[in-house]
């Protein structure tokens, strides 16, 4: 029987996350297929109901809301980056078995506060004042105060 191969622990959907960004790096010169907004319409349109609605929904309030930030696929999740650096990114409840969609925002993200703030939000649904949270949250991201 042959030996098995350790796999560092990861689960499935972690390793497909880590080839999905081994891909993106590898398509870095070329510098079309993870950058700009086809790749993470694409990476939208992939996505099952209902995260696939809410990611368009999000797609819409952080363009709005950050015009300076440029959209790209990030580990294969719809991301947007200002100076390089990943700001902002949501992924669907699917790529991790999660009951719900995730916002997350990275430490390029301007949400300092105080010694404790929260960066990763858990969503099932996006209401109206919800949307309103999320503008609010992406601008202050992005170091615009409402």
């Amino acid at each position: 029987m042959p030996a098995k191969r350790d796999t560092g622990g990861f689960s499935a959907e972690e390793r497909a996350a880590m080839r999905a960004r081994a891909q993106e790096l590898r398509a870095r010169p070329k510098a079309v297929e993870t950058e700009g907004e086809a790749p993470v319409l694409a990476a939208i349109t992939k996505m099952p109901e209902p995260y696939r609605s809410m990611g368009r929904r999000l797609h819409a309030i952080i363009t709005a809301n950050a015009p300076t930030l440029s959209p790209r696929t990030w580990y294969g999740m719809p991301a947007y980056s200002g100076g390089g650096e990943v700001v902002c990114f949501f992924r669907g409840g699917e790529k991790f078995k999660e009951r719900y969609m995730t916002l997350g925002f990275n430490d390029a993200a301007k949400l300092d506060e105080g010694h404790m703030w929260p960066v990763v939000f858990a969503l099932t649904g996006i209401t109206e004042a919800d949307e309103a949270r999320i503008a609010a949250l992406v601008k202050r991201a992005i170091g615009e105060r409402s």
